[in-house]
C-alpha cells in the first residue's frame, strides 16, 4: 500500500521512506489520481525515487500511467558523477514527439477540401505497423542521418532552416554516435524514415478552438479562432525500439539486477562506458525521429500546395520531444548544476530566458504541445519559470492511457468511431480499424483535465485549445 500525503488539490507526495533517496511528487486532481490506483504508477514512482544519484524528487505528471520501469509521465534528474541512466526512464519510442505547423488558412478555406486533403496526405505519408517509407536509403546515408538529424533532411530539400530554429535541440543532438547502434537497429531504421507508424501516432489538421493568452499565441503564430493548424505525432520507429531493447539487455548482462526495486529499472552509471554508449545511441535515435518528422512536415506542405494552391505561411510553431534523456543545467539547493534529466512521456517546459529556447520565443517561454486522444482537443501551452522548481521544467505529454489496448478492443469498434467522428465534422482515415479501436478517446484520460491541472500547478500555462478537422491514423 502506497502512503500518499495530500499537499493541495493537485499535488500529492509519497514521503521518503525505506530505500527511497528522495520523496516522489505526483501532480494530479482526485479524478486523475483515481485513474492510476488500479495500476503500478505510484509504485513505479516510489521505485524511481530509490535510484542512485537522483536529485530533489521523483516527479509524476498529470497524464501519468504505468510504464516500463518508470511510469509514463515520469521525470527524474540524476547527478552526473554519481547518477545513473536508464532506458526504462526514456522509453522504447525514443523521441516520440509532436510537431505543430501554423497556416494562413481558416476553417472556411479548407472545409470543402477536408476529405481531399486527408486523402492526399494519406498517399504522401506512409503509415501503419512496419510500414516502409518512400525514401530508399543506403546504410551510409542512414548513419549520416543519425548524426545530423533534421539538419540532414533540410540539407536534402525537406523543409527550411527556420524549421530547425523552431525544433527542440535545433533538430540535432550533437552527442549522437552511430558506432554504438546495433546492426539490427540500423536494419529496422533503413526502410522506415518518413513514416508515421501506428499506435497513438497520428497526423491531424486542426482548427483553433479557443485562445487563452493572446500575446503568447501571437508570438507563436496563432492569430485567431478558426485558424487551421497541422499536428504531427510520431517518433523513431523500429530503430529507437531496438536501441532500447539492446541496451536493456546489455545493462542487465553487465550490471545485473541485484539491489534494484524493479528489474525494469535496469541502468548503468552515467559515466560508465556502457552508460555513455547508451546515451550516444539514444541521441542517434532522437536525431532519426527529428528527421522523420521533418520529412513528414515537408510532404504535408506539398499536399496543402497541391490541394489548396499554396503552402505560404505554413511556418513551424515548434517541435517537442518526449521520451528522452538530456544533460541540462538546473537549480539544486540554490546552485546551478548539470544533470541528466529523464523525461518519459513528459514535455520540456522551459520558462522565459532559457538559452535553449528559440530567440523569437525567449521572452515568452517555450511552446509546449500536448496532443489529446483521437477526436478530442489538443493544447498549446507555454513553459513557466515555476516549472523549474516544481518539475525540472517539465509537464504532461498527452492525455495518458486509461485502459489497455486489449480492453479498448473489447469495448470499441473502429468503424463506429469513424461514424461518430463524422457526425462531429471530423474526417478520419486509417490503415486499420483495429488500430482505431485501440486508440478510441474513451481509452484515454480527459485531456482537458490533464491540461487544467498542469495550468493550475504552474508547470505549463494554457495558450490555445485546438480541435481536429481531419485525422490520419496508422
Amino acid at each position: 500500500m502506497i502512503e500518499l500525503r495530500q499537499i493541495n488539490d493537485n499535488t500529492w507526495e509519497i514521503p521518503k521512506h525505506g530505500e527511497m533517496k528522495v520523496p516522489a511528487l505526483i501532480y494530479a486532481s482526485r479524478k486523475l489520481l483515481e485513474s492510476v490506483k488500479g495500476d503500478l504508477t505510484l509504485e513505479q514512482a516510489r521505485n524511481v525515487a530509490c535510484l542512485k544519484g537522483i536529485q530533489r524528487m521523483a516527479y509524476v505528471m498529470p497524464d501519468a500511467h504505468q510504464g516500463y520501469g518508470f511510469p509514463i509521465g515520469g521525470v527524474a534528474a540524476f547527478d552526473l558523477e554519481e547518477g545513473i541512466i536508464s532506458p526504462g526512464g526514456v522509453g522504447y519510442d525514443i523521441n516520440c514527439g509532436v510537431r505543430l505547423l501554423r497556416t494562413d488558412y481558416m476553417e472556411k478555406d479548407v472545409a470543402a477540401k477536408r476529405k481531399e486533403l486527408l486523402t492526399e496526405i494519406f498517399k504522401a505519408v506512409p503509415a501503419g505497423v512496419g510500414k516502409s517509407g518512400v525514401t530508399k536509403l543506403s546504410q551510409n546515408v542512414l548513419k549520416e542521418i543519425l548524426i545530423k538529424g533534421a539538419e540532414w533532411a533540410v540539407e536534402n530539400g525537406y523543409g527550411t532552416k527556420n524549421d530547425l530554429q523552431m525544433t527542440e535541440e535545433q533538430g540535432r543532438m550533437k552527442e549522437a554516435d552511430w558506432n554504438h547502434v546495433s546492426h539490427r537497429a540500423l536494419e529496422r531504421g533503413l526502410p522506415q524514415l518518413g513514416t508515421l507508424g501506428a499506435g497513438n501516432h497520428f497526423l491531424e489538421f486542426q482548427k483553433v478552438d479557443k485562445i487563452y493568452e493572446k500575446d503568447a499565441a501571437k508570438v507563436f503564430g496563432i492569430d485567431a479562432e478558426g485558424q487551421v493548424l497541422v499536428m504531427i505525432h510520431c517518433g523513431s520507429r523500429g530503430l529507437g525500439h531496438q536501441v532500447a531493447s539492446d541496451y536493456i539487455q546489455s545493462m542487465e548482462d553487465r550490471f545485473g539486477i541485484k539491489g534494484l526495486p524493479d528489474r525494469e529499472l535496469i541502468n548503468a552509471p552515467i559515466q560508465s562506458p556502457l552508460g555513455q554508449q547508451y546515451y550516444k545511441s539514444m541521441c542517434a535515435a532522437v536525431n532519426y525521429a527529428f528527421a522523420n518528422r521533418q520529412m513528414i512536415a515537408h510532404w504535408v506542405r506539398d499536399v496543402f500546395k497541391k490541394v489548396l494552391g499554396s503552402s505560404q505561411g505554413m511556418r513551424q510553431v515548434y517541435d517537442v520531444c518526449h521520451n528522452v534523456a538530456k544533460i541540462e543545467k538546473h537549480l539544486v539547493e540554490g546552485k546551478d548544476k548539470d544533470l541528466c534529466i529523464h523525461r518519459k512521456g513528459a514535455t520540456r517546459s522551459f520558462g522565459p530566458g532559457r538559452i535553449e529556447i528559440p530567440e523569437a520565443y525567449r521572452a515568452v517561454g517555450q511552446p509546449v504541445i500536448i496532443p489529446g486522444s483521437m477526436g478530442t482537443a489538443s493544447y498549446l501551452l507555454v513553459g513557466t519559470p515555476e516549472a523549474e522548481e516544481k518539475s525540472f521544467s517539465s509537464t504532461a505529454h498527452g492525455a495518458g492511457r486509461l485502459m489497455s489496448r486489449h480492453e479498448a478492443l473489447r469495448r470499441f469498434r473502429g468503424e463506429q468511431i469513424r461514424d461518430e467522428l463524422a457526425k462531429k465534422g471530423i474526417e478520419l482515415q486509417s490503415t486499420s480499424w483495429k488500430g482505431v479501436a485501440e486508440e478510441a478517446a474513451g481509452a484515454y484520460k480527459d485531456v482537458d483535465e490533464v491540461v487544467r491541472v498542469s495550468h493550475e500547478v504552474g508547470i505549463g500555462r494554457m495558450v490555445a485549445r485546438v480541435v481536429p478537422i481531419g485525422v490520419m491514423k496508422g
